[in-house]
C-alpha cells in the first residue's frame, strides 16, 4: 500500500482541518474554568471538534467529562491508542503571523500548537481515515484517545483512564522520530523562603507562567528612582543583546527584560528572561532578601541548566543529563519568594538522594526545596513487538534506520502500560515546539501520516 500517495491526495483536506483546529485558541484557562469546563471552553471546544469529525467518519466516538475523549475503529479483544492533545502552550509574543490562525508560508503551516501537538494528532487523525477507507480488515481496535491538559499536569487522561480501557500498547506522535522508548522523570519542584524583616530595594520581581517553559520576559519593581538605574539597564541591554524597557512609575523603577522560550525539556535552547533580570539586578547593591534572591538566582541558574551548582548533576548514556528550568519565578516583599522548577531526571537517576543533596545546599542559604510532584521514568524494552514493529514501519517509509531515542520531555507514552513516542518531528528537523511562529513542514506531516497510517495496519491488521 502507498500510504504516502494516499496522504497526499488527501492535503488539503488535512491542511483544513488542521488549520481548523489550530485557530480554537486551546489554552488552559482556569479563570473561566467551570464544572463541565475545568480546563476552560477553548480546549473542550477543541476536543469537541475533532470528536464530530470522527462522528461524521461513523466511527464510535466518546466524550469523558469534556476533558478527554476518543474515536474508535476496528474490532478485536485487544486495543491499540493512540495518545494526542489538543490543548496548547499560550502563544507568547514574537510571531510574524496571528499564533491562531495556521496559515501556510512556502511550505509551512504556523500556528500555536502545529507541531505540539495539534499537527501531530491530525497526521494521526488522517492516518486512521486512510485505513478505514482502505479497507483493511482489522483484529485489533484503535483508538485515538484525546486529551485537552497535557502540558499541565495530565489530569485529562488521569481521569480518562478511571474509567476508560487501558490499551494494550500504543505511541503518543509527540516528540520526535526514529522512537522515542525512553522519557525522562518529570519533578516539579518549590525552591521558596519566607518574607525577611531586613530592608530591601527590591519591591517585586515576577517571571514565567508555566514550568515547562522557558520564560521570555521577567519584570521587577524597584524601590528607585528611573535615573538611577536607567543608564546601567540600557547598556547591560546593549551588551547582552537583549530586548527590555526602564520606566518610572510614581517615583520607583519598572524594569522589563525580554528572553526566548523554550521547552523546559533543554533549558539552554531558549533565553531565561528572570536569570537575564536578576543577572542584572545583582549588579544594583538591592540589600536584604531582594538582593539574596536575585543572587541565588543566579548562581543557582545562570551558569547552566544541569544543577551543578546545587549538588543536581546526574547523567546517564540511555538517557543523557538531568536538567532543570526555573520556569516562575515570584517575589514580593511582604511575602518573599518562591522558584518553581521543572526538573528533567535521568531514567536511572536516584532521584530521592538527588533531592537530598539539593534541600542541604539550599539549607545553607535558608531556603527551602520541596517536591510538588513527580512522575517518574517511562521506557520500553527493545525487543518488545511496539518497538520492533514501529522501526519496521519507519524504516519502510523513510529508508532510515530506526534508531531508538531517549527525550526530557514528558509525552502521554508514559501513561501506558506499554506506550512509546512516535513522532513527528524527523531528525534535522529544529524543534519548535513552544516558540515563536511555531510550525509543521507540511511534506513532512505528510510522510507522518503515512507512517502512522503502516503503523496502524501493521499494529492492527488482521495477519494471513
Amino acid at each position: 500500500m502507498d500510504w504516502y500517495q494516499r496522504a497526499v491526495e488527501r492535503k488539503d483536506e488535512l491542511i483544513q482541518e488542521l488549520q481548523h483546529l489550530i485557530s480554537i485558541e486551546s489554552v488552559l484557562d482556569e479563570s473561566a474554568a467551570t464544572d463541565a469546563y475545568p480546563f476552560g471552553p477553548k480546549p473542550a471546544e477543541a476536543l469537541h471538534f475533532l470528536l464530530e469529525k470522527g462522528q461524521q467518519q461513523g466511527m464510535k466516538v466518546k466524550n469523558v467529562d469534556h476533558v478527554a475523549g476518543h474515536i474508535e475503529m476496528g474490532q478485536g479483544e485487544e486495543l491499540i491508542g493512540i495518545l494526542g492533545h489538543v490543548d496548547v502552550v499560550p502563544a507568547g509574543d514574537g510571531w510574524s503571523v496571528p499564533p491562531f490562525e495556521g496559515r501556510v508560508v512556502g511550505n509551512k503551516l504556523i500556528g500555536r500548537g502545529a507541531i505540539d501537538d495539534k499537527g501531530p494528532t491530525m497526521a494521526a487523525w488522517m492516518a486512521m481515515k486512510l485505513v478505514k477507507d482502505s479497507g483493511i480488515e482489522l483484529s485489533r481496535r484503535v483508538r485515538l484517545i484525546i486529551g485537552t491538559d497535557e502540558e499541565s499536569g495530565f489530569r485529562c487522561v488521569k481521569r480518562y483512564f478511571e474509567t476508560e480501557e487501558m490499551p494494550t500498547l500504543g505511541f503518543a506522535p509527540d516528540a520526535d522520530f526514529p522512537i522515542i522508548f525512553a522519557e525522562k522523570g518529570i519533578a516539579g519542584l518549590l525552591v521558596s523562603q519566607s518574607a525577611s524583616a531586613e530592608p530591601t530595594d527590591l519591591i517585586w520581581f515576577q517571571s514565567g507562567a508555566r514550568t515547562n517553559m522557558v520564560p521570555d520576559e521577567a519584570n521587577a519593581y524597584i524601590q528607585r528612582p528611573l535615573s538611577e538605574i536607567e543608564p546601567a539597564f540600557l547598556a547591560f541591554l546593549k551588551q547582552h543583546q537583549l530586548k527590555g524597557r526602564a520606566q518610572e512609575v510614581n517615583g520607583k523603577t519598572s524594569l522589563t527584560v525580554h528572553g526566548k522560550s523554550a521547552h523546559a525539556m533543554e533549558p539552554d535552547l531558549g533565553v531565561n528572561a528572570a536569570i537575564k533580570l536578576a543577572t542584572f539586578l545583582t549588579t544594583q547593591n538591592l540589600g536584604g532578601q531582594g538582593a539574596a534572591f536575585v543572587q541565588l538566582v543566579v548562581d543557582s541558574f545562570g551558569k547552566d541548566s544541569r544543577g551543578k551548582t546545587f549538588g543536581g548533576a546526574f547523567h546517564d548514556d540511555m538517557s543523557g543529563d538531568t536538567t532543570y528550568n526555573a520556569g516562575i519565578l515570584h517575589f514580593t516583599k511582604e511575602n518573599g519568594f518562591e522558584i518553581e522548577i521543572s526538573m528533567r531526571y535521568s531514567v536511572s537517576c536516584p532521584f530521592d538522594q538527588l533531592v537530598e543533596s539539593m534541600q542541604q545546599h539550599f539549607e545553607q542559604h535558608q531556603v527551602q526545596v520541596k517536591v510538588k510532584s513527580n512522575s517518574t521514568p517511562h521506557y520500553v524494552e527493545e525487543s518488545d513487538e511496539l518497538i520492533q514493529t514501529l522501526s519496521k514501519v519507519y524504516e519502510r517509509q523513510t529508508g532510515d534506520k530506526a534508531k531508538l531515542l531517549a527525550i526530557g520531555g514528558g509525552t502521554y507514552a508514559r501513561v501506558l502500560k506499554k506506550g512509546v513516542a512516535f513522532g513527528m518531528l524527523f531528525p534535522g528537523e529544529p524543534d519548535v515546539a513552544h516558540q515563536a511562529d511555531e510550525f509543521v513542514d507540511i511534506e513532512n506531516l505528510l510522510k507522518a501520516t503515512a507512517i502512522y497510517a503502516d503503523a496502524i495496519a501493521e499494529l492492527a491488521g488482521k495477519k494471513e
